[in-house]
C-alpha cells in the first residue's frame, strides 16, 4: 500500500507479535527496549504498568532518532503486571520467584494489568490501561511442582501463562483474555486505527 503508515512495535515479546499478527497486523519493525522494570516502592500494579509502557515508548523513540526510513513511524509499547492486592508480581526469571507467585495465586482472585502508549509521527503519545480479572483454582502441590518444571513460566509476569498449560488453573476470568496474554487486541486496535493505520488493509488481501 503506497505511502502507508509503518508500525514499529517495541517490544521482544513473541506472544504480543503473535497477538498482532492474529489481527493481521505485521509491525515493519521490532524493537525490544531496555527499562528497569522494578517497582517504585509503594507503587501499586496498575500504576506501574502505565509507568513502564511510557517509559518503554519514551526509550523507543530515543532508539529511533537516527532511522531515516522510520521518521514517521507509529510506536506501539505495551507492559503488563500481574497484581495480588497492592502487591506486584515480578516477571519470574528465576524458579524461587515463579514458586512465590504461584503460592499467592493459588486459590486466590487476582488482577492483570497492561498499559498500552501508541506514539504518532507528531510525538503525542496516546495510552490506555486494560483490566482483567483472574481467578485460580487452589493449586495442589502437585499442579505447582509440575509446572514449575515444565518451565513454561519463565519471563512471564505473575509466573504463568494463559495461554499454556495455566490455562487448567483458571476458574473465571472478567474482561480480556487477550489482555492476560500480553496485549489487548480491541484496545490496540482501536488505537491504531485511530491513527489511520490500515489495519482492514491486509484483511482485504486475503480475498
Amino acid at each position: 500500500m503506497p505511502g502507508r503508515l509503518k508500525l514499529v512495535l517495541a517490544s521482544g515479546s513473541p506472544r504480543r507479535l503473535q497477538l498482532l499478527n492474529q489481527i493481521g497486523v505485521e509491525p515493519d519493525r521490532l524493537m525490544p527496549t531496555s527499562i528497569d522494570e522494578a517497582p517504585k516502592r509503594h507503587e501499586l500494579p496498575r500504576n506501574l504498568a502505565k509507568r513502564l509502557a511510557r517509559e518503554k515508548a519514551e526509550a523507543a523513540l530515543a532508539m529511533l532518532k537516527d532511522e531515516a526510513e522510520l521518521a514517521n513511524a507509529l510506536v506501539l509499547t505495551a507492559d503488563t503486571v500481574v497484581g495480588v492486592g497492592r502487591r506486584c508480581l515480578p516477571k519470574a526469571e528465576r524458579i524461587e520467584e515463579a514458586a512465590t507467585c504461584l503460592r499467592l495465586l493459588s486459590g486466590r482472585s487476582h488482577r492483570v494489568y497492561t498499559g498500552l502508549v501508541l506514539t504518532s509521527p507528531d510525538g503525542q503519545m496516546r495510552q490506555r490501561l486494560v483490566e482483567t480479572r483472574v481467578r485460580f483454582k487452589r493449586l495442589s502441590r502437585e499442579d505447582q511442582e509440575s509446572y514449575l518444571a515444565s518451565g513454561e513460566w519463565r519471563g512471564k509476569a505473575g509466573g504463568y501463562a494463559v495461554q499454556g498449560l495455566a490455562g487448567g488453573f483458571v476458574i473465571k476470568m472478567v474482561g480480556s483474555y487477550t489482555n492476560v496474554v500480553g496485549l489487548p487486541l480491541y484496545e490496540a486496535m482501536t488505537l491504531l486505527l485511530g491513527e489511520g493505520y490500515p489495519i482492514h488493509f491486509n484483511w482485504l488481501k486475503g480475498n
